[in-house]
């Protein structure tokens, strides 16, 4: 697929950005939807995986037929298989009378089924035998029915996880995942942040009837920067409000920095990877531990080797190499953590602001030998670490899911630390 035809599709269903996942998720999108194959797209809320799905049936042969987008976490548990499927008449209470579900209504034609992982075990399970061979029973009936759907499937959470758990089937994985797309997060899109923002503010301008709002370079970088956890929906909200309620059309760092959420932390962030690589990316808060570890070694010997020049007097020439090598080291050590273009605010962090770090400006008055130093601060953030672990587990009653949530980890994460640190 050529990169007008991309453009075309983009212009057709309202889609904006440049970035090469996006183009590569379009392209994935356009040569599947001639096909009958099953669909899933992966990505996280608000990124847009619904145009995906508008993208597969309007190319599709199915175009003709009806399409029906069903949120399964939207729909209580003891209702989503009527929904899905229909029921017959008295057979729950409340059943007044039979009604067709949307598999059957939707005969021909293509169902969107987003938010897949929510889906009760037993309702994945009459899925599984739709998919299989297009077969379904309705609730309270026993005749076997036939429909000619073609599914396509959204999540937000990783499903191989959720099939380890228990709380999604193997058999139903595999199956929907025949053709996968991932839709790449608005932080993973670089320069479509400010594309996307000056359409909506353009949008919003035409709504309200007002100038447009403009981004100065600085308020810009901060746009560019800041982690968006709500995705384009949360970027839309904003040009909303700054464009409804800031009386200067020309807005700064200062003014966009109070529309958007205070940090939750001073932890920097750690590049995740795109694609494949942020799916099996290390923990951040890890790797960031690793990082200002190294760093404090690095300072450490340095403050060593200055005190030995100061001690011994004239340094040799491989001293003062020495000297510089130590000090490019730290340098490099701090740009490669607060690099913008090479960081995005974790969990905890949603915006980091920085501040370069200037060689020859380090405090070396006061040389004391702080050797021991690394070893116990390591042990002290362990220490604390399993401290506030233990804390959020009797908090929630031993429930991980709740106490992952205080911490501001992923379940996964607190499973680990819990076996690291011998927790019962």
């Amino acid at each position: 697929m050529n990169d007008k035809e991309v453009l075309s599709i983009k212009q057709r269903f309202g889609i904006i950005g440049n970035s090469s996942q996006l183009n590569h998720a379009i392209e994935v999108a356009a040569q599947v939807a001639p096909t009958e194959m099953t669909v899933l797209i992966t990505g996280e809320s608000g990124s847009g995986k619904e145009s995906f799905s508008k993208i597969i049936h309007q190319l599709s042969v199915r175009k003709h037929g009806k399409s029906i987008a069903i949120n399964c976490g939207a729909i209580p548990e003891g209702t989503i298989d009527s929904e899905l499927f229909g029921h017959e008449k008295g057979s729950f209470t409340g059943a007044h009378d039979a009604r067709k579900g949307y598999f059957e209504v939707t005969d021909g034609g293509t169902i969107f089924l987003d938010e897949i992982a929510e889906m009760p075990l037993s309702t994945q399970a009459r899925l599984l035998r739709v998919l299989e061979n297009g077969e379904f029973i309705k609730v309270g009936s026993s005749k076997v029915l036939k429909t000619d759907v073609r599914v396509v499937a959204a999540t937000n959470v990783d499903l191989l996880t959720a099939v380890e758990k228990g709380k999604f089937r193997e058999d139903l994985f595999y199956r929907l995942s025949t053709v996968p797309i991932y839709v790449p997060p608005l932080r993973e899109r670089g320069r479509d942040i400010d594309l996307l923002f000056r359409k909506f503010a353009s949008d919003f301008a035409e709504k309200y009837r007002v100038d447009s709002i403009k981004l100065d370079e600085a308020a810009k970088d901060i746009l560019l920067r800041y982690r968006f956890p709500g995705n384009i929906r949360q970027l839309k909200n904003l040009a909303e409000q700054i464009s409804a309620l800031e009386m200067d059309r020309h807005i700064t760092a200062e003014t966009i920095l109070k529309y958007l959420p205070k940090n939750r932390g001073n932890v920097p962030a750690i590049y995740r990877g795109t694609g494949s690589e942020a799916s099996e990316s290390l923990n951040e808060r890890d790797l960031l531990y690793k990082v200002l570890f190294d760093m404090k070694k690095d300072m450490n010997e340095l403050k060593k080797l200055v005190r030995d020049l100061i001690q011994n007097g004239n340094p040799d020439g491989q001293a003062i190499e020495d000297h510089a090598n130590l000090f490019k080291n730290i340098d490099e050590n701090f740009e490669a953590t607060l690099r913008p273009e090479a960081s995005a605010p974790t969990e905890d962090s949603y915006y980091l602001e920085t501040k370069p770090v200037e060689p020859g400006t380090y405090e070396l008055e006061k040389v004391e030998d702080v050797s021991h130093e690394m070893e116990d601060e390591s042990l002290s953030i362990e220490k604390k670490e399993k401290e506030l672990i233990i804390k959020a587990l009797r908090k929630n009653n031993n429930k991980r899911k709740y106490a992952a949530k205080d911490l501001g980890i992923s379940e996964r994460t607190l499973y680990r630390k819990i076996k690291q640190y011998e927790i019962e």
